[in-house]
């Protein structure tokens, strides 16, 4: 199945479903968020990768409404695995981007939900349950629905990197190779900030931001976050200029300009 040939009933279906999903999640997370005594599994005992039962209901949520809206699709989620399914299309979801976010307190935390065929998603949801924000991108739809009101998504305008605004999670990125890249990009933006996981590319995808910069990805981090911003009109490779539905090294941003400046930067220094 390619992803021109989805029809638009299609499409809006799988629209409904992915609303339902993050419906059924912002319950099941925020019972845990904020709450007196939430600790966390660590997933990975050689750093820290936490898990909480915030996660853990929030995923199963999601995959109690695929049961019953569309039982036939598979499932990749980050706590649950893989589940197959025989209709050609896969949600992809993080219950919970940001888990460390999560259990800081900070807001910036997000359910990520994505759905299409094996070549990429052509439905995302970035939803953050706490503020009560929601984005949301298909083909025909790009908008957010929060305490503002319902409103178009759109990037920002082009401008130069020596204007921009560019985000990442952590400051020392993932690799010596890989943080060298990203702090050529730094170095060239005019400003950065760090630490807001799924949320800063729904500030690229509102017009607040510039650019993301990250790596070590995996696919339920990004895909739900690259079909957002597909729809706004922003641009999302790997570091190569290559689609990147799987994750790794992702280079997310508002325009064709500064993507090309900031991969060329990251290009440059990479071996």
């Amino acid at each position: 199945m390619m992803l021109n040939e989805i029809d638009k009933e299609t499409v809006g279906d799988l629209v409904r479903v992915a609303h339902l999903l993050a419906d059924a999640a912002r319950p099941a997370t925020l019972e845990h968020f904020r709450s007196a005594g939430l600790t966390a599994d660590n997933k990975r005992p050689a750093d820290f990768d936490p898990v909480t039962e915030g996660d853990r209901a929030a995923e199963r949520a999601m995959r109690d409404v695929l049961a019953a809206e569309r039982p036939d699709d598979a499932i990749f989620g980050e706590e649950y695995g893989k589940s197959d399914g025989t209709s050609g299309f896969t949600w992809v979801l993080d219950p919970i981007d940001g888990t460390r976010g999560f259990l800081s307190g900070t807001p910036t935390w997000g359910v990520l939900i994505a759905v299409g065929p094996a070549e990429g998603p052509i439905v995302g949801i970035i939803d953050q349950p706490y503020i009560g924000e929601r984005f949301i991108g298909a083909p025909g739809v790009a908008e957010t629905t929060g305490p503002l009101g319902t409103r178009p998504l759109a990037t920002r305008a082009a401008r130069p990197l020596s204007e921009a605004i560019l985000f990442t999670t952590f400051p020392e990125v993932g690799t010596d190779e890989e943080r060298l890249c990203f702090e050529a990009v730094r170095d060239a933006a005019r400003l950065v900030r760090y630490g807001t996981d799924c949320y800063a590319y729904a500030l690229l995808a509102t017009g607040q931001i510039d650019l993301v910069v990250e790596a070590g990805l995996q696919s339920y981090d990004i895909q739900g976050p690259l079909a957002v911003i597909q729809a706004a009109g922003g641009i999302v490779t790997d570091w190569d200029g290559n689609p990147c539905p799987n994750g790794g090294r992702v280079i997310a941003a508002a325009s064709k300009e500064v993507h090309t400046e900031a991969l060329a930067l990251i290009q440059s220094r990479l071996k």
